[in-house]
């Protein structure tokens, strides 16, 4: 059975529910709370979104620069925020020229991919990124930009293929993972101003933000991405670890000092990987999840 370990944390933190698991590139270390238990991702949909996004991408469907969203915008800055477009429509900005925070720039990107493919999004996120990863509680039932839910134990998945990718190529991965348009400024959510605020493609980099969310003993790579919905997935491929939690209070001020105090903790804690035995583990070869966890 794999324990809590500084996870426990979480156990005291002000919330009714809370999931969370530990992920290195062995498998599962740590785990807490209610793993099968499905909550409202809000934003953690983005980059799960971009991860089949990125797949259409390797499979000719989209292309990074092709035309998308305002005049001069593509696939690339949309993913990435750079597109111009505000929080919930409208131009705000050249393309390319501030990093805006924007839901309707990934609604934009949901009707690309569908034209694209012949498939509506939630459709082609399954087929593409849920289903070969095994993340049989995820649901994708409206916006791209915020309408997923899953739980623990799917994110674990996805956080581990995160940290040794299958469904899309190490290199795409890679580039997904670097900032994308570097030297934009904006704002994170909740953080204000950040200069300069580095996106990759779908997901959060952490870079030189002061404050962040993240473990402030992180690397500066380490990508992920936070939700409203009081939610997080973070991963630190320098040290090689995820850290996904689930909550269902809203990301407030409670959250600003729990959170990093939370990642340092898992940042400092030993690995000690459990075992998988289930079939639907054995047959997934991203990290393992012991039946008593998964």
């Amino acid at each position: 059975m794999t324990d809590a370990g500084p996870l426990a944390l979480v156990e005291r933190w002000p919330v009714d529910h809370a999931a969370a698991v530990v992920v290195d590139r062995p498998g599962v270390v740590h785990a807490t709370g209610d793993l099968h238990r499905p909550f409202a991702l809000a934003s953690v949909t983005k980059p799960l979104f971009a991860t089949a996004v990125l797949v259409a991408v390797e499979e000719g469907s989209l292309a990074l620069d092709q035309p998308a969203g305002p005049d001069g915008s593509t696939v690339r800055h949309l993913l990435s925020h750079a597109s111009g477009l505000g929080l919930d429509g409208g131009q705000l900005a050249r393309p390319g020229r501030r990093r805006i925070y924007s839901n309707a720039g990934f609604e934009v990107l949901g009707r690309a991919l569908a034209d694209a493919t012949g498939l509506d999004p939630a459709t082609y996120l399954e087929e593409a990124v849920l289903s070969p990863l095994g993340m049989a509680a995820t649901v994708l039932d409206g916006s791209c930009a915020h309408a997923a839910t899953s739980t623990a134990s799917d994110l674990a998945r996805w956080a581990g293929d995160l940290l040794a990718p299958t469904v899309v190529d190490g290199s795409t991965l890679a580039l997904a993972t670097a900032v994308a348009f570097p030297g934009l400024d904006g704002l994170v959510p909740g953080y204000g101003k950040q200069s300069p605020n580095d996106w990759g493609l779908g997901f959060e980099i952490k870079g030189a933000k002061e404050p962040h969310w993240t473990a402030p003993g992180g690397s500066p790579t380490t990508f992920g991405h936070f939700g409203r919905s009081g939610t997080f997935v973070w991963i630190d491929p320098e040290v090689g670890r995820a850290l996904v939690v689930l909550t269902d209070r809203e990301f407030e001020a409670w959250a600003k000092p729990l959170w990093p105090a939370l990642g340092a903790a898992v940042l400092d804690a030993p690995s000690s990987p459990a075992t998988a035995t289930s079939p639907a583990a054995a047959a997934w070869t991203g990290p393992t999840v012991s039946p008593a966890s998964a």
